[in-house]
């Protein structure tokens, strides 16, 4: 590791620390930050997709289809798997650390400034991040940002921006003591992102959390667009490589499509994308054509999404973490693997659901390897265990590679697949593992 290399980790692992201080919902230091850098956010045009689960897969394929049609696209997603880098992008590629270590320190001046004014306070995280983001893609001459929210919506940091489009994707019960304990007050923070005049194109979800979505568009005169009056994406097959797909849209009828997301519940959020990106082409100077969201969609890659690690056992890797989450695998497992038996190997966070999480997958399951997740919120063996046994099924607890080795053992005698999933951090691990031995 070079020199700048180590300085750049060292600022990087100071910017982690700023997590420690919790999250603060409130855009007006955000808005500072952004002026003092000469509001870079409004340099390029902008998508805004919130919602619980499928927004990072959304964004991905409506970023895909317009890179593919020559624009200069900006991707800011969030969390990470393996680098810092990846929630920034511009063309597709991570920003890289010599740029990242310069505008590190230019952000963090700004930031010093700003605490040193009277009532100022240091950014958070996720505010210090997303400026330094917008900076970047300011400086690269991004045409499009699309842009995925962190939380929420409504005093999420990057509401800062005027959007072409919104997209509010499924939503379920989440971050309850930042968002709200109903489906109603969460739609109503998710809806946030919705601006005057602009359109919406809402996910498909139980009435009470539309309802809320569709009154706070009518109050901002935004047309609300229900995706499936607006796009039908019906499945024509689907193996391990993909699934080929038909799209049928108010505007058009689109040859079969083969996009390498896996499952059913990624056929909405084709639909969203689909969705979106028609109302962009209809609103703003971003034209793409029918082969450009070809391509797009076939190009697209979106790591730790039902991502298949290997063929021989089938090995699929997922980032569930949540009983929805895990119903969308179960699904998936359901129709990819059939009757072949299937093993587990998870890890979870402590502030999650688990109980729920594995009722969900439990059915599906026939044997589970257990493993801890690295840092202070791994969930403790004791709870991990006892919420596996709540489903009725019991599990070998290993550190993560021993459980990998036996659990490729199992695949290969049984004749089964093997799932990785309970974390995006135990995903992050899996990658990192590969990544070092070549395998990436």
């Amino acid at each position: 590791m070079t020199t700048k290399d180590a300085q750049l980790q060292a600022d990087l692992a100071r910017l982690f620390q700023r997590t420690g201080a919790g999250i603060k919902f409130d855009l007006a230091p955000v808005t500072a930050l952004l002026h003092r850098l000469g509001n870079p956010h409004h340099a390029m045009a902008h998508l805004h997709v919130a919602g619980t689960n499928g927004k990072g897969s959304t964004c991905a394929l409506i970023e895909s289809v317009l890179r593919t049609a020559g624009h200069r696209t900006a991707l800011y997603t969030s969390p990470h798997l393996v680098r810092f880098n990846e929630r920034i992008r511009v063309n597709g590629a991570p920003i890289h650390n010599v740029i990242l270590a310069d505008l590190f320190r230019e952000v963090e001046k700004a930031d010093g400034c700003l605490v040193a004014e009277t009532g100022g306070r240091e950014m958070t995280f996720f505010e210090f991040t997303t400026a330094l983001a917008f900076e970047y893609f300011r400086r690269e001459g991004a045409h499009i940002c699309v842009l995925e929210t962190g939380m929420g919506g409504r005093l999420d940091a990057t509401n800062v921006v005027v959007p072409l489009v919104s997209v509010i994707t499924r939503i379920a019960i989440e971050h309850t003591a930042f968002l709200g304990k109903t489906l109603p007050e969460i739609a109503a923070e998710k809806a946030g992102i919705i601006k005057a005049g602009r359109p919406v194109v809402c996910g498909q979800m139980p009435e009470e959390a539309r309802a809320v979505i569709r009154r706070i568009a009518r109050e901002r005169g935004a047309r609300f667009v229900a995706v499936e009056e607006a796009a039908q994406v019906q499945r024509i097959r689907q193996n391990w490589d993909g699934q080929k797909v038909k799209i049928e849209t108010a505007n058009a009828s689109y040859p079969p499509i083969t996009v390498p997301l896996l499952g059913a519940h990624q056929l909405e959020n084709i639909a969203l994308a689909v969705a979106a990106l028609e109302l962009v082409s209809d609103i703003a100077p971003l034209p793409w054509e029918e082969k450009d969201l070809r391509a797009g969609f076939q190009a697209v890659r979106w790591p730790g999404r039902c991502q298949v690690l290997e063929h021989t056992p089938p090995t699929l890797l997922d980032v569930a973490h949540n009983p929805n989450g895990a119903a969308a695998l179960a699904a998936t497992l359901h129709e990819l693997a059939g009757r072949t038996p299937v093993g587990l190997v998870c890890g979870l966070l402590s502030d999650k659901d688990a109980g729920g999480f594995f009722r969900a997958l439990a059915p599906h399951v026939k044997r589970i390897w257990a493993v801890p997740l690295p840092g202070e919120r791994n969930m403790p063996q004791a709870d991990l265990l006892a919420a596996i046994r709540s489903a009725g099924q019991q599990a070998d607890y290993l550190p993560l590679e021993k459980a990998l080795a036996a659990a490729r053992a199992w695949a290969a005698q049984e004749h089964g697949v093997l799932c990785i999933a309970g974390s995006l951090v135990l995903a992050g691990e899996v990658l990192r593992q590969r990544e070092l031995a070549g395998k990436a």
